[in-house]
């Protein structure tokens, strides 16, 4: 059975409007039930299939992926193979399987149940749930719902090919759970999960797939708590008994976002699987290796990750050198799934046209997948004009005015060593204490306070016009006036003015710094229904005027203890755009920090004393690949640094990471040289602390204490119990007390009580250690 010319590895899944979270929201509220939450996405992946075959993937030969999500692909997987930990095992039904209601509990929690962790997706913004393993866990076929979604596809006239988690990267991103012995390895029951495998691929060649996606991305990375050698290994005896199984759609296994490690590719190759999917943006052409001869090979040279129209006649050279490996057949595919770049360019009416030209979304990119499949099928004169068109745009936009700007990079140039250091430590240390009388754990919050409807409303009607600058500005004031009397109710000691006049926490700085655009409709799914609008960075960046200091300045005014100015640092303005591919990101990161380092001079001089630049994208950053991390651990901390070196020794320095796997960039983290740095720990109950403890964490440490991503109220005693871990364990002099995240995406309701019970789980916890 062929395989076509070109495909993608999936597509967005949220709806072109959102409809997805509207959707899936409204069901959460209920204000619909689950039968018109599942009428309402079938519709869906409906339209999406029907839209891929007008943009000229085939109806009927397994191009159209089906990959859709109601919150997450590894929780899909994690419901089909049975594998909820035991606080979810009275959700499973009488016939033995998970309905929608127990993957949402996993996702979101419930009561006294925690949700499953949550945690990055490789070196992406995208967030999955972990799921959580042991010796004792029954690993049996639980849901219909992958073979369900191919037999509704086939109804409708398509023969799409599903998309799974495959084995090995399910296990390598698993968890041990509370209830395994020490040392217990996910990876060990990979025999167990083998057997559902086999059924689950059963069961979709029955339901009409000819072909089956796989997707082992954890055989690119070695950042995992496997060796290349033992995923390898794994991934030998996975695929020895899937290529194997007796009745089974074809396999191609996915390995996208970075280069496949030779061990992998090696038994890949020599397996019986049917096809293999590489990433030929973040990695090269391979070598030749046995096994080849009767292999599909899908040559990702069309990133699933950027926006950038990039250069196809490039692209389509590398799949020449690609059929050059003697394969069976070569393919033109996606670097990874298109989950991670918005829908179409054609609903940014109010991107500038040059800037339009260089662009490519999802739909965009199907269409380049279909050129280079006719021009692999029919030879390279046959798409010469969209080749050379695309060309065009690429030369363009080096010349296009803003792209690059003299005076932008005289400046980095002439950076001196001295420009990242700050004062020394201890003086630093006693400058704070004199200046700010803080109590022992100090309570604070992250920035944001919830985003009401009133809030939203107020900042649409004042894009329309509808309001004025000065009624905008009243708004703000009020709302601001009302976070900081409510903090003082609570008692929290140090206080933020909740940023109100925020729409994103990167793009509304990129809507005031030189060298970015924002997106109308440009959203990408973050996790679960939440979905953010990334920033286009195209050119050199700076700060033509100040953007933060009026709001902290005003909030200042209104209290007598200390209000945080609040920052988005250098690393995540990066990560959390679509950056410029044209220059190194080590040169963009410096002259954001620039930019921040101008505002925070403008902070301080107002008066403010705390200041607060957020990081969480640092862990997220990290390549993949080991040889790697030391230039980017040495260019992103060097930006945070050049941000916030120039302060006095008595202006307090924060930070915060959230889902940054803290003790794989320890060190780093201690070189920021932040004075406090706040960090996600409630989903894991504070696992992190002991991390910090080993290290030797020298700076003040706040360890999460609430997890915003759910919508349960934290009691007293669970909000106390990890602050009193982090005392038992930590200088209490180092520890703040605070929520994991931001509260941009709860409710009020929900948001007081949470910080009533955070405020009286840090008194507890006071009076307990004498303070």
């Amino acid at each position: 059975m062929t395989f076509p010319a070109g495909t993608i590895l999936g597509y967005p899944r949220i709806g072109r409007q959102r409809e997805l979270k509207r959707a899936v929201e409204s069901h959460w509220a209920g204000k619909t039930d689950a039968d018109a939450l599942e009428a309402t996405v079938a519709s869906l992946r409906e339209a999406t299939r029907a839209r891929l075959a007008e943009l000229g993937l085939g109806r009927a030969d397994s191009s159209i992926p089906e990959s859709f999500s109601f919150y997450d692909q590894v929780l899909d997987a994690a419901v089909t193979l049975g594998a909820l930990p035991t606080r979810f095992s009275h959700l499973r039904r009488e016939d033995g399987t998970f309905g929608l209601d127990a993957l949402f509990t996993a996702a979101r929690g419930d009561g006294d149940r925690a949700p499953l962790e949550m945690t990055k997706w490789f070196d992406t913004n995208y967030h999955y749930l972990v799921p959580e393993i042991d010796e004792n866990t029954v690993f049996s076929l639980s849901s219909t719902r992958f073979a369900d979604q191919v037999a509704e596809a086939r109804a409708d006239g398509f023969v799409t090919r599903p998309v799974i988690v495959g084995p090995v990267t399910f296990l390598a991103l698993a968890k041990a759970s509370d209830e395994a012995a020490e040392g217990f390895s996910p990876l060990s029951r990979l025999a167990d999960v083998l057997g559902v495998y086999v059924e689950l691929l059963a069961a979709l060649k029955d339901a009409g797939a000819e072909w089956v996606q796989l997707d082992e991305p954890a055989l690119v990375s070695e950042s995992l708590p496997y060796s290349p050698a033992e995923l390898a290994e794994a991934t030998r005896v996975a695929y020895d008994v899937l290529a194997n199984a007796a009745d089974r759609p074809q396999i191609l296994v996915a390995a996208g976002y970075a280069q496949l490690s030779p061990e992998a590719w090696s038994v890949l190759a020599a397996s019986g699987v049917d096809g293999i999917a590489i990433d030929l943006r973040r990695g090269s052409v391979p070598a030749a290796v046995p096994g080849l001869d009767n292999k599909v090979l899908v040559g990702g040279v069309i990133d699933g990750r950027n926006i950038w129209r990039g250069d196809l006649a490039g692209a389509f050279d590398t799949l020449e050198e690609l059929r050059a490996l003697g394969t069976a057949q070569v393919a033109a595919g996606t670097t990874t799934s298109l989950q991670h770049v918005p829908h179409d360019v054609a609903d940014e009416t109010q991107l500038h046209p040059r800037l339009v030209s260089w662009l490519a979304f999802a739909d965009q990119k199907v269409a380049q997948i279909v050129t280079l499949a006719a021009g692999l099928v029919d030879g390279r004169e046959a798409i010469v004009g969209e080749l050379d068109a695309a060309t065009a745009a690429l030369a363009d936009r080096a010349v296009a005015p803003g792209v690059r700007v003299d005076a932008v990079r005289a400046r980095t140039a002439a950076l001196h060593t001295d420009d990242f250091v700050r004062g020394n430590e201890e003086e630093r240390v006693a400058a704070q204490d004199a200046a700010l009388a803080l109590p022992v754990l100090p309570t604070t919050t992250i920035g944001s306070f919830p985003q009401t409807g009133e809030i939203r409303k107020a900042r649409a009607a004042h894009a329309r016009g509808e309001i004025d600058d000065a009624a905008y500005d009243e708004f703000l004031k009020a709302e601001i006036s009302r976070v900081i009397d409510l903090q003082h109710d609570l008692d929290i000691d140090v206080l933020v003015h909740g940023e109100a006049e925020r729409n994103d926490m990167v793009q509304y700085f990129a809507e005031l710094l030189d060298g970015f655009a924002v997106t109308q409709n440009g959203w990408v799914q973050s996790y679960g229904s939440r979905a953010t609008r990334p920033s286009l960075l195209w050119g050199d960046v700076s700060r033509p005027a100040p953007m933060t200091v009026r709001w902290a300045e005003y909030a200042q005014s209104l209290s007598e203890k200390h209000v945080k100015g609040m920052l988005t640092g250098p690393v995540t303005i990066l990560a959390w755009s679509f950056v410029r591919d044209d220059q190194p990101l080590a040169e963009t990161a410096n002259q954001a920090g620039l930019a921040l380092r101008d505002e925070i001079a403008d902070l301080e001089n107002a008066g403010i004393a705390i200041i607060q630049v957020d990081e969480p994208a640092l862990r997220e950053l990290l390549p993949l690949k080991t040889a790697d991390q030391a230039a980017y651990l040495d260019w992103s901390v060097g930006s945070f640094r050049l941000a916030t070196a120039g302060v006095a020794d008595a202006t307090q320095i924060h930070t915060h990471l959230c889902y940054s796997e803290f003790a794989v960039v320890i060190d780093a983290i201690t070189a920021l040289d932040a004075d406090v740095t706040s960090i996600e720990a409630a989903r894991s109950r504070g696992e992190v602390i002991d991390d910090i403890r080993d290290a030797g964490f020298p700076h003040g440490v706040g360890p999460g204490v609430w997890d915003i991503h759910s919508p349960r109220v934290p009691s007293v005693d669970e909000q106390e119990s990890i602050l009193q871990r982090a005392a038992d364990a930590l200088p209490h002099k180092l520890i703040w007390a605070n929520p994991d995240c931001g509260l941009k995406t709860r409710g009020y309701d929900e948001t007081v009580e949470s910080l009533r019970n955070l405020v009286a789980a840090t008194k507890n916890v006071r009076e307990k250690i004498g303070a």
